[in-house]
């Protein structure tokens, strides 16, 4: 490696002191295996999705396992964020009657999500395990699945194939076309946006917080020192957004979710 390659990732310098401003990239989310069983690599992300799981059911299961009428305080948040789920997404979009069989996947999905977000912020942990595109597209499949599912069990083979590709004769000698991209958009673009719309976020988010907390570091030489104020604030503004953001691709998610699962389960005219 050459001596201007190693300089651009130094950690240990500030500006002034003759070395590259050490920039975050891809090699920020790339990390070393914390142990390998049988060829896999159990890595940080990895058990940062598996915390999520285990707090995401432990807390639902410590709020729920043992109910009473005049719920605690663990039991009132659970309470508040599952009714949240319920009647601000699923009702909202699927009703009541259609809606109920879908609420626990939907507030599973939901604080799972968040809780993967919100380890961007956390000390120690600082990464967003669905910044790696292969949880979010993991999570989107589920999604596709069930829809495409739904579809063919609500409508049938022609039904389903009406329903995906937007038939409509009265479109006259367009409608081949608008077929073609419908299904296109469906069943290729539709899980892939999904997937992408949650990933991107928080990739970008992850990037800038890196870009400037490694400023706020690096700046602190002579004069540097005043602009690392600056960029230190700028941590805090980006970590209070982050936190925004967390919560509203957590919703976002979801929302695409129920808005597909509507979509199958739609009569198609």
């Amino acid at each position: 490696m050459s001596d201007a390659k190693t300089l651009a990732f130094e950690t240990d310098c500030h500006i002034f002191e003759g070395c590259g401003f050490p920039t975050p990239g891809l090699h920020s989310f790339v990390f070393k295996p914390i142990f390998t069983v049988g060829g896999f690599e159990f890595n940080k992300p990895i058990l940062l999705v598996l915390l999520s799981t285990i707090i995401v059911i432990g807390f639902f299961w410590a709020a729920f396992n043992k109910p009473k009428l005049i719920p605690g305080k663990l039991q009132m948040i659970g309470e508040l964020g599952y009714d949240f789920v319920r009647r601000g997404v699923v009702y909202e979009t699927l009703g009541k009657r259609e809606g109920d069989k879908y609420v626990p996947l939907m507030v599973s999905l939901f604080f799972f999500v968040w809780m993967m977000n919100i380890w961007s912020i956390i000390p120690v942990a600082q990464f967003p395990a669905t910044s790696i595109i292969a949880f979010p597209a993991g999570l989107a499949a589920v999604v596709y699945v069930l829809w495409v599912s739904l579809t063919f069990k609500k409508h049938g083979f022609v039904g389903a194939f009406k329903n995906i590709t937007g038939y409509d004769r009265s479109l006259g000698p367009v409608f081949p076309v608008v077929m073609f991209f419908e299904f296109l958009s469906n069943l290729l673009i539709r899980p892939f946006t999904h997937a992408v719309r949650l990933f991107a976020n928080m990739f970008a988010g992850h990037v800038l917080l890196l870009i400037f907390t490694i400023a706020s570091w690096y700046l602190l030489n002579g004069i540097g020192i005043a602009y690392a104020g600056v960029s230190f604030l700028m941590v805090l503004v980006m970590t209070v957004f982050e936190l925004f953001i967390q919560a509203l691709q957590a919703y976002v998610f979801i929302l695409l979710s129920c808005s597909y699962i509507q979509g199958a389960l739609a009569e198609h005219h």
